[in-house]
């Protein structure tokens, strides 16, 4: 077993609990109403595609579907990031947006499947057209580059944070959590940050 599979069946693990995490809060999650089971289940259908993605390589999941379907995903959080009138547009839009970045990501790799599909069919065009297309190449692998260093950073980010946000309050208690932080609300960001750092991890491997 190489170390690359190690990663994999990690990698499956986590996704594959966060996706019956997800599912499950789909249906006990009364109090959020329409929109947070539609939440859960956009995290479901997303957790669940990141768990058989290690695994699908040869191209077994159809990209151009996933990248329209975690596109509109993308969509979702932040424009519905207001209900309700409970807090202000901006503030709303920013607590979703980690999310909103995840399905963003997820389209990514999704685009990137496709493209790596048309670059290999792209071979064995006539020569008069070799250099063109060379070039088109290399100013789409450094534009792709940068939009994936713009999403690792991001993840790695919103990972770090929710990672190590109830740090000090653990600290400072002995088994319990403080007063200001419930455990759900730790549990929750711990999902956020592993999912987050998952999610990284894939972006960054080759598939």
């Amino acid at each position: 077993m190489t170390a690359t599979d190690v990663v994999d069946y990690m990698l499956t693990a986590l996704f594959a609990a966060a996706a019956v995490r997800a599912l499950r809060q789909s249906v006990v999650a009364r109090a959020g109403g329409c929109r947070s089971r539609v939440d859960h289940l956009l995290h479901a259908a997303m957790a669940l595609t990141m768990a058989v993605m290690p695994w699908s390589r040869g191209g077994a999941l159809p990209a151009l579907p996933q990248s329209v379907f975690f596109a509109a995903a993308a969509l979702w959080f932040p424009l519905t990031a207001v209900r309700s009138g409970q807090e202000g547009q901006l503030s709303a839009t920013v607590r979703r947006l980690p999310y909103a970045v995840g399905m963003a990501a997820m389209t990514w790799m999704s685009y990137r499947a496709a493209g790596h599909g048309h670059r290999t069919m792209a071979d064995g065009v006539p020569t008069a057209h070799q250099a063109m297309q060379v070039s088109h190449s290399m100013g789409e692998s450094k534009a792709g580059s940068v939009v994936t260093v713009v999403l690792a950073l991001y993840l790695l980010t919103c990972a770090l944070r929710a990672l190590t946000r109830d740090m000090p309050a653990l600290r400072a208690t002995t088994g319990t959590v403080a007063d200001s932080t419930s455990l759900s609300d730790v549990c929750d960001r711990f999902w956020d940050g592993a999912t987050a750092m998952g999610t990284l991890v894939m972006l960054l491997m080759p598939h």
